[in-house]
């Protein structure tokens, strides 16, 4: 099986995103790239240069519904023959816009965000959401965990790894231990937890670095020789990611319960001291939020910390 890695450009300070050309029958593309003209001229010019039309391409499976990595799936769909979208079912909300959604307005305000504050992170993210278009029900096919995708020379086996985002899924094809895993794993930076709705039962908040934490030890099970991420270079060498990912983790979960007051705080209070420039800086706020909400979440989980509701605002206690 040839998996053939395409560097896509983006308007984020992430930078370029690696989408990755299955050459194999059915050609699928594993993401697509933020809806932007650049993207697509790039994309089209790279899968020329190895013998490929975007017209040919037949199935498109999404790790993950954020706009640098889903943007160009409905493009590509229309533009090709036959052509399937895949995504997790708990996916699709993401696909309509993380801040534009009440649900996440809800969230938003449990976190004591104040609300200048997030009317800023909305209008932004109404900018974003131009980046992709959204799918309807009927318009895309649901991966399932361990569902084998086939091709004409070997499968890829889908794997839900959720944290990221609650949908996120990985691709593992056994016989070489090789994986491509979205933003779940990346070289040089360390993913963050999005905050998001609980897909099953929306009025809550997805607890994701607890979930995001079983999923890197779900990919460690696969003892991984090659791993192919969604930005920067792949991974010759999981076994030092994963132990630097869970020393990060465990550091910045010493910080945020250390920065837990006994007269409590709110998880907007934590994201200003954990994170002081970022929240001066567009879409830094909705990521230095969110990453505060993920580690104050889990450190409740693990009963470091204790949270009360006050006047429909999560307030954090040392115990």
């Amino acid at each position: 099986m040839k998996i053939v890695p395409l560097s896509i450009p983006t308007p984020f300070y992430v930078g370029d995103v690696n989408v990755y050309l299955v050459r194999e029958d059915p050609l699928t593309l594993i993401d697509a790239g933020p809806k932007t003209p650049e993207a697509a001229r790039a994309l089209g010019e790279q899968l020329r240069l190895h013998g490929v039309e975007p017209a040919d391409i037949r199935r498109i499976v999404l790790t993950h519904a954020h706009e640098d990595h889903c943007g160009l799936a409905k493009q590509i769909r229309d533009g090709a023959k036959n052509a399937e979208i895949f995504v997790h079912g708990w996916e699709t909300g993401h696909l309509f816009g993380r801040a534009g959604r009440g649900e996440h307005q809800q969230l938003m305000i449990r976190a004591g965000v104040p609300d200048d504050v997030f009317r800023r992170m909305q209008a932004l993210y109404g900018e974003i959401s131009l980046l992709t278009d959204a799918l309807a029900d009927g318009e895309f096919t649901a991966l399932r965990d361990e569902q084998e995708l086939e091709f004409a020379n070997g499968t890829l086996k889908v794997l839900h790894t959720p944290g990221h985002t609650p949908g996120s899924c990985s691709f593992v094809r056994e016989a070489n231990r090789t994986l491509i895993c979205g933003d779940c794993v990346l070289k040089r930076i360390t993913p963050n937890p999005i905050v998001a709705p609980d897909p099953v039962a929306p009025d809550r908040r997805f607890r994701s670095l607890g979930e995001y934490l079983v999923s890197l030890a779900k990919i460690r099970s696969y003892s991984p020789t090659l791993v192919y991420g969604g930005h920067g270079e792949p991974i010759r060498d999981f076994e030092e990611i994963f132990n630097r990912y869970v020393r990060a983790i465990d550091e910045r979960q010493r910080r945020v319960v250390g920065l837990v007051a006994k007269a409590g705080v709110t998880a907007f209070d934590v994201a200003q001291k954990l994170f002081p420039k970022a929240l001066d800086h567009d879409v830094h706020r909705f990521l230095a939020v969110s990453e505060s909400i993920a580690h104050l979440d889990y450190a409740e989980s693990e009963g470091k910390i204790a949270v009360e509701f006050k006047g429909g605002v999560e307030v954090y206690r040392k115990l």
